[in-house]
């Protein structure tokens, strides 16, 4: 198991040139400290996703810290790491509920993603690491969450954007700029301080120029009403469960999951985009504490797996491990898990407050816009970062032609109708084309292109979370781009296992 904590030193501050490993812990108190920094840390998108894919953010939260608790007990707590909302899923959730599902119906084709994503990771356990590379290359990776991310475009086009234009002009501005200026903790929740600046500014526009005529996602018609409704805010207790999914009233909260088959192909390829940001985030907890972790990678994603499922059964969003928590270690050098069960601990305290859900549940429709229009481009563009940092040619054919009609494809929610009832469509058929087109490819393909997309490097890397910084934030790079391994720096390559990063 992963209790019996010993004590780091005197308990009071990592020693010099050392650091907390994930079996011990600090005083109590200063360990409490630790677990509230990592709950501010992942607070901001954990509660952001589940409001863009219209669930309850409340539920996300509180279950945030079951799915904790979940993963640290399945990797015997070998891998300190923090599962908040993932964003994976947010393309997949947009596509069902273009085609009419409901939260019932979305948390069920999450459910099943996440049985999958923990099947891959039994498998990936007794059949070893290695076997990602072969499955899923570089290439793929980049490919499945870039189309995700591009998948999204409409979404942002025709639900967010008309709600409120100038407002959403506004925080997208505003996100852009404190994302790039911020440095440290602030830069990596720009986009929570992107909701909260928002909101003020609505309420600013409410004073200042009255209800605005435009579309109303709350009715779906176009009316005139006020930026900001807190009717529901204050109606909210202060302490109490989430509130139960009442369609009538227009609340989603607890409820039961639905199956959907054609709902469930929808949600599957975001297990791609799952096992890249899980097998990234266990080499950034390897690299920082200097422990090999191969043997736990198959444990990692199938307690990620478990922990989705679990989490959306009485309706809550999809999890994954968290990019901002591993900077929160990063920076204080203590990777205890015992921080981590306090964090864990503290949100399902949290998420114990409805009002503080229906807070973040009323955030105003311009808001979201500029939120959504800069992290469905940035999802997008981590599926180029992966292609950047593993070096892919795309002047080689087998590498460009699959992944360029894939792409087209998600883009463009391109249709195949297979029968009366049922239609693969955007990034589900996408994601097929660009995985079976490749492995077809590549049977077919001369001897001479295989070699030179081998050639190209074979690690699958992850970039996290939209809204992270790099490595010299994070303190394993220093100011000349160079990683750092214990007190020397040393030329950073992607293709060495050791430098396969964040």
């Amino acid at each position: 198991m992963s209790f019996g904590w010993t004590l780091h030193g005197d308990g009071k501050s990592p020693a010099p040139g050392k650091a907390v490993a994930p079996h011990e812990r600090l005083t109590w108190p200063r360990t409490v400290g630790l677990g509230v920094q990592h709950v501010v840390a992942m607070f901001g998108a954990t509660f952001v996703f589940p409001v863009v894919m219209g669930l309850n953010p409340q539920l996300a939260v509180m279950m945030s810290g079951v799915a904790t608790i979940i993963f640290l007990l399945m990797v015997n707590g070998k891998v300190p790491s923090y599962l908040g909302t993932s964003a994976a899923f947010v393309g997949g959730v947009a596509a069902v509920t273009a085609q009419g599902g409901t939260p019932q119906q979305v948390t069920g084709a999450i459910m099943i993603a996440g049985l999958v994503l923990a099947a891959c990771g039994i498998f990936i356990h007794f059949m070893g690491a290695a076997v990602l590379t072969k499955i899923m290359p570089p290439v793929v990776t980049g490919a499945v969450v870039m189309l995700i991310g591009f998948n999204l475009a409409p979404v942002v086009a025709n639900v967010y954007w008309p709600q409120d234009q100038w407002i959403a002009f506004i925080v997208m501005f505003v996100i852009i700029v404190m994302s790039v200026a911020l440095r440290g903790f602030l830069g990596r929740i720009a986009v929570f301080l992107g909701l909260a600046f928002g909101y003020v500014l609505s309420w600013i526009f409410d004073l200042a120029f009255g209800p605005i005529t435009a579309f109303n996602a709350a009715t779906g018609e176009v009316d005139t009403h006020m930026r900001v409704d807190w009717s529901g805010v204050l109606d909210a207790p202060w302490f109490g469960l989430p509130p139960v999914t009442d369609s009538a009233a227009g609340v989603v909260g607890m409820h039961l999951p639905e199956f959907n088959a054609a709902f469930i192909i929808l949600m599957l390829p975001a297990v791609i985009a799952l096992i890249a940001e899980n097998v990234g985030h266990v080499k950034a907890v390897e690299e920082m504490t200097k422990t090999p972790l191969d043997k736990y990678m198959g444990r990692a994603l199938t307690a990620d797996g478990v922990a989705t499922a679990v989490a959306t059964s009485v309706g809550g969003s999809p999890t994954t491990t968290y990019a901002e928590n591993i900077g929160v270690m990063a920076s204080t050098r203590v990777y205890s898990t015992a921080a981590y069960y306090v964090a864990a601990l503290v949100a399902i305290v949290f998420g114990l407050s409805p009002k503080f859900g229906a807070l973040i549940s009323a955030a105003p429709g311009g808001v979201l816009a500029g939120i959504t229009v800069v992290l469905y481009g940035m999802i997008g563009l981590l599926g180029a970062k992966i292609w950047t940092e593993n070096k892919v040619d795309f002047s080689n054919p087998l590498n460009m032609v699959p992944v360029a009609a894939g792409i087209i494809i998600a883009i463009g929610d391109i249709g195949l109708k297979v029968t009366e009832t049922f239609t693969l469509a955007g990034i589900a058929l996408g994601t097929i084309v660009v995985l079976v087109m490749y492995h077809f490819c590549r049977i077919i393909a001369p001897a001479e292109l295989r070699e030179a997309a081998d050639s190209a490097g074979g690690a699958l890397i992850t970039v996290g979370e939209p809204g992270l910084h790099n490595l010299e934030e994070l303190g394993l790079e220093d100011d000349h781009g160079r990683r750092r391994r214990g007190g020397r720096t040393a030329d950073h390559d992607p293709h060495r296992p050791e430098d396969i990063r964040e």
